[in-house]
């Protein structure tokens, strides 16, 4: 090949870079005064690039490669003919590279990409796979012994220049140069001994490489450049397997402690390895800086080692999951959602080992030497962290969800993954719905069992509904089961998880209390339709935003089994007599049984409390019972009343400690439980206090009326029996506006709102939360909680202001009642002396009689007006204390009370504070 100086040397010939100079401008049909730069560069580069073919150098096979390509293209005729031309081809004994010669060939046939010119086509040689020298910085062409100190041709002028630049821009990243190509080493500064090309596995400054020598006159450029191709293609093809073996592994470590940068394709491979968590021979997991990192004997460069370092991240992430899940699924405790956790963590895990065989398949493509592989299709660090981009965001969230669940399980573990399906990122998003799908699994089996049978199967305490298996049955409602808030799944709602409670509650209730076992009508169907398909139920499950079926089969299964369970408790329980039972007999509401009870106990417990004997009571009770309408009560209900004897206190009577009981059992003992039974207990208190203050003013105004007019003939009488007349209407009126109140607007309207829950109730906890109510108003506003304490205690004393007026009365009666009989006497005694014709008394008689009528006018009569005076006062008093109290209360009920018992403001008149405009404030609302 002529060259520009139109003389040909020896060191034109052996000039690597003239040699490719001559190629270009013969490739581009360029005359040798025409600038081809940058087309030479552009060869520098593809020459500098990592492509390497995937043959041998045998011609045979690459003609069986053609002939397989024709064969697939149909084209029988032109295989045919290729087959003459390759037995004339071998038969040139004259051609020692005929292999070469049918590789450019076949390359050439190969690239039909239209758009593309002839030059382009020529050029294709280059940019099919050369490799890539052992270092990536070019340096400048020097003469070296063997050649001309000066060139003063043309094309050694171009040839300079172009080096100088390609030195240049070689920090850009444009391309690399081959570093051997001026005939300096890198790591020497004396010239070498001939031109030639540096590879992986070789310390610059070798004569030959692989065999190689461009130093034989004899070889042509073609044949230098096809042997170039394929030497180091035959080399990397014996590096690659399956597995890194030893002396490959020793062969890199060999070649690095040489000074050699370790090549690309040996850190794909090891990064492969990485990807699994497995330590390579050059990419090892530093367990100080906690991350996969190159050997540091290993020469690389930087931009090749920060990718190698970047792409190891993703072997970091992989070993956080895998270690997680392999420490969790030894776990037995760690429950049944966390080891479906564990399997979509190993469901992603399994889809990554997918992508690494791919990898994996990759490289053993490229390895496989019968294989042309094009240069876009070869495994590289750019294309592997282009591939391993989406896999590494997706282990990256993994890790990420990882961290976020740790030392969590069962519902709080749902709840965990649920947050994660928040993310903007669809594909983030998509990821955690499909694990949270999988990790829902179990909830939603357990909760299957859970409505449908009432089962408990969670013996990892996972499920957000917990059983104390020590609770008797007669508490099974109230204490077995609860919720585990903490364990509630962030997906369903608060009040979901109550009814899901109150469902498997119900369907325990019936097995185990009322025993009862039949089945829930409509259940085995309903069962059936939304079982079909545990998956999409999951779903149905999870996305309640936007699909309310899980909603509608809650509220479904929670009719119907607490619909049955009402009908149960009502039908074979009696549930509503034994809550009459209560409202008659503990509440007072049978009047008449009442009334005749107290005329009937009045003598017994009138006695000291510690001389009462039960079954005397209960005697007394029996025949209240025979003697009224409460004969006609059911047997069950009569059987279960009783007598009760509470904690006797020194100095009580029999009035003190009386109760009425009513015993419960079986399923109506849940709603009538023992702490209900206590407040029972003190409304009743309370009423028969009250009542008894109505029996007491009752006798107290008889006496008056039968009284009054036996004790005409005593007209000093007159003004005490008048102040007696006056303080007992007072104590009536306050007692029966207490009774009113109490009766009605307290007991009858309470009871009417509970008739209308109860009536109203959807389940058993709403009849147990209306009968609490009830019991919480009446104990509000009859004075019995808390904040009324003080009411309490006056309203007491008035009481026993009362019975002190009684015995009072009685006892100024009895004074009276002697007095006038005495008189009565006296003028009998004087009417029958009279008859006999006697004077009627002496004068000694008539002194004493005049003494007795002096002292009881002086001394009985004052007493006891002075009594029945300090009485009235203390009355007033307390009564004028107890308005007051109740002006200031809360409860509009109680205030408006105290307007009824001062309707003439004879209180009010007495009383500043009753006066004052700010009595009544806080009977202002704001609405």
């Amino acid at each position: 090949m002529a060259t520009s100086g139109g003389a040909e040397t020896v060191s034109d010939k052996d000039n690597p870079q003239k040699l490719l100079l001559q190629l270009v401008r013969h490739l581009l049909h360029k005359a040798p005064d025409e600038d081809v730069t940058v087309q030479y560069q552009y060869a520098l580069r593809l020459i500098s690039s990592n492509f390497t073919p995937t043959v041998e150098g045998d011609d045979f096979q690459v003609a069986q490669r053609i002939r397989k390509k024709l064969a697939n293209q149909s084209r029988v005729e032109d295989a045919a003919k290729f087959s003459e031309l390759y037995t004339k081809l071998k038969s040139k004994a004259e051609l020692k590279n005929k292999w070469a010669i049918l590789y450019v060939l076949m390359t050439l046939a190969e690239d039909k990409r239209p758009g593309r010119d002839k030059s382009m086509e020529k050029m294709r040689v280059f940019w099919q796979g050369l490799p890539r020298m052992a270092t990536s910085t070019p340096y400048p062409s020097r003469p070296t012994s063997h050649e001309n100190t000066t060139a003063s041709s043309d094309e050694s002028r171009t040839v300079h220049q172009t080096m100088q630049q390609t030195y240049h821009t070689q920090s850009s990243g444009i391309g690399s140069g081959l570093s051997s190509i001026s005939g300096y080493s890198q790591s020497e500064h004396h010239p070498s001994a001939t031109g030639y090309l540096t590879f992986p596995g070789r310390t610059p400054g070798a004569a030959t490489h692989y065999g190689v020598t461009f130093a034989d006159d004899n070889q042509t450029t073609g044949t230098r450049l096809a042997r170039m191709l394929t030497t180091a293609d035959s080399q990397q093809s014996q590096a690659r397997s399956r597995y890194i073996t030893p002396a490959a592994n020793s062969r890199a470590l060999h070649d690095s402690e040489e000074g050699s940068e370790v090549s690309e394709s040996q850190l794909v491979r090891d990064l492969v390895y990485v990807f699994q968590g497995i330590d390579g021979h050059i990419v090892k997991f530093n367990h100080t800086e906690d991350a996969f990192r190159i050997d540091p004997q290993v020469v690389v460069s930087k931009p090749m080692r920060d990718l190698t370092h970047k792409l190891g991240e993703l072997g970091w992430l992989f070993k956080k999951v895998r270690r997680y899940i392999d420490n969790r699924s030894q776990d037995k405790a760690f429950g049944v959602i966390g080891q479906s956790f564990c399997a979509a963590l190993q469901q992603e895990l399994t889809e990554y080992y997918r992508l690494l065989a791919v990898l994996q398949a990759q490289q053993e493509h490229e390895t496989d030497q019968a294989v042309i592989v094009e240069p876009s299709e070869t495994l590289s660090l750019i294309r592997l962290k282009v591939w391993m981009y989406e896999p590494t965001q997706r282990m990256k969230y993994l890790a990420i969800l990882v961290d976020g669940c740790k030392d969590k399980k069962g519902g709080a573990l749902c709840s965990s993954v649920e947050s994660y399906t928040m993310h903007g990122d669809p594909a983030v998003k998509s990821l955690m719905k499909h694990i949270l799908k999988v990790v829902a699994l179990p909830v939603r089996s357990m909760l299957d069992k859970w409505i449908y049978e009432g089962q408990l199967e969670d013996k990892y305490h996972e499920f957000f509904v917990a059983s104390d298996p020590t609770v008797k049955e007669e508490k099974l409602w109230h204490e077995k089961y609860s919720l585990r808030k903490s364990m509630i799944p962030s997906f369903i709602k608060m009040d979901q998880a109550n009814k899901i409670l109150s469902i498997g509650k119900s369907i325990n209730f019936l097995h185990h209390v009322c025993k009862n076992n039949e089945p829930i009508k409509g259940r085995s169907e309903d069962k059936e339709e939304e079982v079909t398909d545990r998956y999409r139920d999951t779903e149905m499950l999870l996305d309640q935003d936007l699909d309310g079926s899980f909603q509608q089969v809650i509220d479904a299964v929670y009719q119907d089994t607490s619909k049955r369970l009402l009908h149960v408790l009502h039908q074979n329980f009696s549930f509503l007599e034994h809550l009459k039972a209560m409202r008659r007999y503990l509440l007072l509401g049978q009047g008449d049984f009442i009334q005749h009870l107290l005329d009937l106990l009045e003598s017994e417990l009138a006695k000291p409390a510690n001389s009462l004997y039960l079954h005397n009571l209960t005697g007394v009770l029996e025949t209240a019972i025979r003697a009224t309408n409460a004969q006609f009560d059911d047997a069950d209900i009569l059987h279960r009343l009783d007598v009760r004897l509470l904690q006797i206190s020194p100095g009580d009577t029999g009035w003190d400690v009386f109760s009425l009981d009513y015993h419960v059992d079986g399923p109506i003992s849940t709603v009538f439980t023992p702490q209900c039974k206590l407040l029972y207990l003190r409304v009743f208190n309370f009423l028969w206090r009250a009542k008894r203050m109505d029996y007491v003013l009752n006798q107290v105004w008889r006496g008056q009326m039968a009284n009054a007019k036996a004790l005409k003939p005593i007209p000093e009488l007159s003004p005490v029996l008048h102040q007696c007349h006056i303080l007992a209407a007072q104590m009536i009126h306050f007692v029966q506006q207490m009774q009113y109140y109490i009766n009605f607007e307290v007991m009858e309207c309470s009871w009417d709102e509970l008739c209308k829950k109860v009536t109203a109730a959807e389940d058993l906890d709403h009849i147990i939360a209306a009968h609490e109510v009830f019991l919480d108003t009446i104990i509000r506003r009859a004075l019995l909680d808390q904040q009324s304490r003080p009411l309490l205690t006056q309203l007491r004393a008035i009481f026993d202001l009362i019975i002190q007026f009684q015995g009072t009365q009685e006892t100024f009666f009895k004074s009276s009642l002697e007095e006038l009989t005495l008189r009565a006497s006296y003028e009998k005694q004087i009417a029958a002396k009279s008859e006999q014709g006697e004077w009627g008394l002496s004068q000694q008689e008539e002194e004493d009689e005049r003494r007795r009528k002096v002292k009881f006018m002086r001394e009985v009569i004052p007493t006891n007006r002075a009594q029945l005076k300090v009485l009235a006062k203390s009355y007033q008093d307390m009564v004028q204390k107890f308005l007051v109290s109740l002006t200031e209360h809360a409860d509009d009920n109680l205030r408006l009370l105290a307007v009824r018992l001062d309707f003439n403001e004879v209180y009010k008149a007495k009383e500043p504070k009753l006066r004052s405009p700010m009595a009544f404030k806080k009977t202002k609302k704001v609405f």
